[in-house]
């Protein structure tokens, strides 16, 4: 194996006497680098693209949500209630209704999902971080928390105690709704809008949040009636554990779901864009480096009289193969490390001086992560070691006659 290597180092880092063969390993070497720079920027720039859309799911979706298998609404009781304090782990937990309502305003409406929480949605969900400005609402008040798009639709401002919020739902029992007088289908409740949230465009306008027994008074709802339970884990729980603790407090059955399964579809279209990308980028990657495998082909017809002379000397076909061989890898992996470390430099530069804006006020996200170098570096190794396998195949023994 030495052997081998010695002259695989000794072709790789030394010039050719034909100088057209030092222009196209040149280019080969160029392109490998190249190619894996970008491939590490672009899965770099995905990574903080992913990192941002998921943000927002952070400071709205709890750790874990129980839902119920069937039907709207889940039974929890006192006793229940009482339980679920006693479970390992659960660091903090509040009870929510959700239901979709009909929202008027001067004329204006939009449709919407209110979402009644108690005092300890708080502590569930860091509320201070989505407020846009007002006040959360205060429990046990008329008052409701709205979204900016919602605002925006509605022409809406908060503290108005003149022209107050009107929130339709339907009646129980009345059949079908007539939309040309809402009034005679719906049950009523006006509402003070209290403050505005903000997290993306499509939450700011679907959720309207209210007192929990405020939404179960407009809903006409039981009193231990519940759309779910938020819960946040303590750090360092075993889910897997919580989920089994979680499951026999219910006697209907229930669905337990993480954050990444509240947003499967979010997480589904990113991963997706990811590994499109990650081809797309990969074939670009295949292309360049049939340069390597020209180079070397170059090179084992050009060196064809050292080719002899060491087959003469008594190295096989076998370890002449393994020269060039050993000469395409060493080619792919310096290059790709090479690209790799200028990929570093560039995504390290824009998380430094934010250059690469998508607004005037916005950077472009990337994020260094480990398993986006780990990729790139197998991803060129192996195309590195198929393409030189390919091209050191070109040695035969006619070559040698």
């Amino acid at each position: 194996m030495k052997f081998p290597l010695y002259i695989a180092k000794r072709y790789l880092f030394s010039k050719s006497s034909n100088n057209a063969i030092n222009i196209i390993t040149g280019i080969a070497a160029v392109g490998v680098v190249v190619g894996a720079m970008s491939l590490f920027i672009v899965l770099s720039g995905f990574s903080g693209l992913k990192d941002f859309s998921l943000q927002f799911t952070n400071v709205f979706d709890s750790d874990l949500k129980i839902f119920p298998a069937r039907g709207k609404t889940l039974s929890f009781s006192e006793e229940k209630e009482q339980q679920l304090k006693e479970v390992l782990g659960v660091a903090s937990y509040s009870k929510t209704i959700e239901e979709r309502v009909f929202l008027q305003y001067k004329g204006k409406n939009h449709i919407a999902y209110i979402k009644g929480t108690d005092t300890n949605y708080k502590s569930v969900n860091p509320i201070d971080s989505i407020l846009y400005f007002g006040n959360w609402l205060a429990h046990g008040e008329p008052e409701v928390v709205i979204g900016l798009g919602t605002a925006a639709k509605l022409s809406i401002g908060i503290q108005d105690y003149i022209d107050l919020l009107e929130i339709y739902v339907p009646t129980p029992g009345t059949g079908q709704i007539n939309a040309l007088d809402p009034s005679n289908a719906f049950t009523k409740q006006s509402v003070v809008v209290s403050g505005v949230y903000q997290v993306n465009e499509d939450l700011d306008s679907k959720y309207v949040f209210s007192d929990i027994e405020f939404a179960r008074t407009l809903l006409q709802m039981d009193s231990a009636a519940v759309s779910s339970i938020e819960l946040k884990l303590l750090p360092g729980v075993s889910e897997e554990n919580i989920r089994e603790q979680l499951k026999p407090l219910f006697s209907e059955e229930i669905i337990i779901k993480n954050r990444i399964q509240q947003n499967d579809a979010l997480y589904k279209m990113l991963n997706t864009e990811n590994i499109a990308v990650y081809l797309i980028f990969t074939l670009v990657l295949i292309i360049a480096l049939f340069n390597v495998i020209g180079s070397i082909i170059m090179m084992i017809l050009d060196k064809r009289k050292n080719i002899k002379t060491l087959y003469n000397l008594g190295a096989t076909l076998r370890d002449i193969r393994k020269i060039f061989f050993l000469q395409g890898t060493l080619l792919t992996t310096f290059g790709g490390l090479l690209g790799i470390l200028l990929g570093v430099l560039a995504v390290g530069a824009q998380l430094q001086f934010e250059f690469v804006n998508i607004t005037a006020s916005l950077p472009y996200p990337v994020s260094l992560k480990l398993i986006n170098v780990l990729v790139v570096f197998a991803t060129i190794t192996i195309l590195g070691l198929i393409a030189s396998k390919i091209a050191s195949g070109r040695v035969r023994e006619k070559l040698l006659n």
